[in-house]
């Protein structure tokens, strides 16, 4: 009976639609109007919808099923410290526009285009998040290694695609006066706050973290374990979830002081992992986790909904 139901919520058409609404109301609970996080619910509608493009255009589950999308909407309401940063749901947004443009370069050392717009959303993110920039190196290396489109032309378009924002923003700060934004902006890599000083975060981000680090373990885990089921393409998407996954991590407890904007990145790709196992996993143990996993979830989400309202 669990195992049929947990089958028929993974693969149901309805449970995108339900997921959403549940997140509407919950938004409107916190009081979406009054708390100016219209900006936010808009972007969590717009990477969500790109979430499914991207689940629909990469075959992240062999089946159909929503649960990509609709893990990612929980994680995210749940953390709903990171969804009243509008810079935390910036950041997010224009990540999953990266995700897309960067897997359709898949195998085709040519496909500048596709690489030129996938480190333009990454630009995008780094002007309100300059500590993305931190991922470059990795995602260089995953080019070549995981998609596999690494050459002169698309290494030169990731230059050009992180690039071309800040031209755009050098235009308005030129315009308003403001030249000492991006000594400003930049300095910031250089800034290196206390590592591992975690006194100013809360045991609500605590138990939050801790339980998205838990799904991804998961997730990652049941992967990797029965990856060979998948496509080799497949395969290699879900690398990079991982290691970008481990990188933001790593990021969190290093720098804690960025804890929600790392933590929305987290939520991102802990999403696909997490999203496949939910989908693809029907064995008992699976079905009680399964279950666990939505009530803790739920548990998490109206326990952090208790915080102090002053940061929204």
């Amino acid at each position: 009976m669990l195992t049929r139901s947990q089958t028929k919520i993974a693969q149901s058409r309805w449970t995108l639609p339900a997921t959403a609404i549940y997140v509407a109301l919950l938004c409107v609970f916190i009081g979406m109007q009054t708390c100016q996080l219209w900006g936010q619910v808009l972007l969590l509608g717009l990477s969500t919808l790109t979430l499914v493009e991207l689940n629909n255009a990469n075959s992240l589950i062999r089946i159909y099923s929503r649960m990509v999308s609709c893990s990612f909407l929980v994680m995210i309401i749940m953390s709903n410290f990171v969804m009243a940063d509008i810079v935390s749901m910036v950041a997010v947004t224009a990540f999953v526009v990266f995700y897309l443009c960067f897997f359709k370069a898949y195998q085709n050392p040519t496909a500048t285009n596709h690489v030129f717009f996938a480190f333009f959303a990454l630009g995008i993110a780094s002007i309100v998040f300059v500590q993305v920039l931190f991922l470059l190196p990795v995602l260089w290396i995953l080019l070549a290694t995981n998609v596999m489109a690494f050459s002169a032309r698309t290494f030169f378009a990731t230059l050009l695609g992180i690039a071309t924002p800040y031209w755009f923003a050098a235009a308005y700060f030129i315009y308003v006066g403001d030249l000492s934004f991006f000594p400003r902006h930049f300095v910031e890599l250089i800034q290196i706050g206390p590592m591992l000083d975690f006194a100013t975060i809360d045991e609500h981000r605590i138990v939050t973290a801790i339980f998205v680090a838990a799904l991804a373990i998961i997730g990652g885990a049941h992967f990797l374990m029965y990856s060979y089921l998948d496509k080799i393409r497949t395969r290699m998407i879900y690398e990079v979830f991982i290691v970008i996954d481990l990188c933001c991590f790593c990021l969190i407890i290093l720098q804690p002081r960025h804890f929600d904007r790392l933590l929305g990145l987290t939520i991102l790709t802990t999403s696909p992992l997490i999203g496949h196992y939910l989908a693809l996993s029907h064995t008992k143990i699976s079905n009680i986790c399964f279950y666990a996993i939505i009530a803790l979830a739920l548990i998490i989400t109206f326990y952090n909904l208790w915080m102090p309202l002053t940061i929204f």
